[in-house]
């Protein structure tokens, strides 16, 4: 009699502990869930040389690495620059912004380009070097409103071919990566657009 008391109801502490187990799981997976949803731009994984193919770029597509790489660079240095000669705090919280994510995806691109052996420049082209070089020739409300001016130029011009990447690149890689860039890009050119407003 005991035992068949007891077989039930270890039975039941059984199913319960599964159960319990169940629910734990479910649990953690909507607070990644929750977590990834909070940060649309950091999503998915960043492609590192471990998960690339590793066939070669094609002319055109290794013509926009190329461009995107030598903007990325220019936007890491105008960024440094505007942290020490822009008078806004405005001004200088965007700069910071453009090093921390304009190197995070340089070192992405940089990462595509190794794995496709592919060599991107190692040094600002000449075009983006004479920004750099008439905007460090200013300092203070000017340097801020001559800054913003580019930058929300500049990020027009990037989301636009960043789109056009994420669309039809024919490289898988460079195809995403120009789509996770994007939303970031985006919100770049937001910021640019708010912040040279009210500087006018």
């Amino acid at each position: 009699m005991k035992t068949k008391v007891c077989i039930p109801f270890f039975m039941a502490i059984t199913v319960m502990a599964a159960c319990g187990d169940g629910n734990t799981g479910s649990a953690d997976k909507a607070a990644d869930s929750s977590t990834v949803n909070q940060t649309p731009a950091d999503s998915s994984q960043p492609t590192t040389s471990s998960n690339i193919d590793a066939t070669p770029l094609d002319e055109k597509t290794g013509k926009w690495a190329t461009e995107a790489a030598g903007g990325g660079m220019m936007e890491v240095t105008l960024g440094q620059t505007a942290q020490q000669q822009a008078a806004s705090q405005r001004v200088k919280d965007f700069g910071s912004m453009m090093v921390r994510d304009h190197t995070k995806a340089n070192d992405e691109l940089k990462s595509i380009a190794s794995a496709k052996n592919f060599t991107l420049p190692a040094m600002l082209p000449e075009k983006h070097q004479k920004h750099v070089d008439d905007l460090s020739k200013k300092t203070g409300s000017d340097f801020d409103k001559a800054y913003m001016k580019m930058m929300v130029n500049d990020h027009e011009e990037d989301v636009k071919k960043f789109e056009k990447a994420a669309s039809d690149a024919t490289d898988p890689a460079i195809k995403d990566f120009a789509a996770r860039t994007l939303p970031t890009l985006r919100a770049h050119l937001d910021s640019a657009k708010a912040i040279h407003k009210d500087l006018k």
